[in-house]
């Protein structure tokens, strides 16, 4: 089947959470700097959490570019990666409302992990279930980067316990490493 509703639908969705982060942020109560301040663990963990809701977006549009169909298997694993993206809003809003406690930073963690393991199997679906798919299986190749990304969740998570700003670094390390879009389905695209 084709695939621009998945696109639509997908675009639509990630187009709410990101609303639904910017509503969260509450306006300070006075008209200087210092009224800023109590407000800056809710910004840092809101554009955090808009990066990664980017680049998510971004790397899943180069992602549906390079495939030719999708199946209902492929449907269903992409509303799994909605669903965990779903609930960034909430564990950002958690996280920036409790000044990076343990608890919610780890937890912060364990969506992020929960959202890439649910992008693999979509890339999974995509790649090994689908045959007009093999420009994609290509580029994607062992996947190594996404494999590390989640054990650096792991990892992240782990640290949040021992004190919640290692968490908190790793996540924003793994975003770092996320930041340019995948160059492998790019080039793929552009030479089949």
């Amino acid at each position: 089947m084709g695939k621009t509703r998945l696109e639509a639908f997908s675009d639509g969705v990630i187009a709410i959470i990101i609303t639904i982060m910017v509503l969260e942020l509450k306006v300070p109560h006075g008209a200087t700097l210092e009224a800023l301040v109590p407000l800056g663990p809710v910004l840092l963990s809101y554009v955090l959490s808009f990066a990664y809701v980017g680049i998510y977006w971004n790397n899943h549009h180069h992602l549906l570019h390079a495939v030719q169909s999708v199946s209902g298997g492929v449907l269903w694993a992409n509303l799994h990666l909605l669903f965990w993206l779903s609930l960034i809003p909430f564990v950002t809003g958690w996280m920036g409302e409790n000044h990076f406690a343990t608890l919610p930073v780890a937890a912060y963690g364990v969506i992020l992990f929960m959202s890439s393991v649910a992008y693999m199997i979509l890339v999974r679906f995509l790649t090994r279930h689908q045959r007009e798919n093999a420009a994609l299986a290509r580029a994607i190749g062992s996947d190594r980067k996404g494999h590390a990304s989640m054990a650096l969740y792991a990892v992240g998570v782990a640290l949040a316990f021992v004190h919640p700003w290692l968490g908190f670094a790793v996540y924003f390390g793994v975003a770092l490493l996320w930041f340019i879009p995948d160059r492998r389905i790019e080039q793929t695209v552009h030479t089949a």
